[in-house]
């Protein structure tokens, strides 16, 4: 079944103080809702981001995270 963005009930942050950038998680984001800010930091797309947890669980540096999302 797909999972739309609106359906998503979970959705993935980033300590950008700590990203390296490395760009593992823009590779592995199956929605490419995910791009590397200035050379600086993973930037996430919440409008894409479906809430899957790949990036988490490819992170590198341990810093993405699948939170609950809040509602609006």
């Amino acid at each position: 079944m797909y999972i739309s963005n609106d359906m998503a009930k979970y959705k993935a942050i980033n300590e950008q103080d700590r990203c390296v950038a490395c760009g593992v998680c823009v590779k592995v984001c199956p929605k490419d809702a995910i791009s590397i800010y200035k050379g600086c930091y993973a930037q996430i797309d919440e409008e894409k981001c479906i809430g899957c947890g790949i990036c988490e669980k490819n992170c590198p540096a341990g810093v993405m995270h699948k939170v609950l999302r809040q509602p609006v």
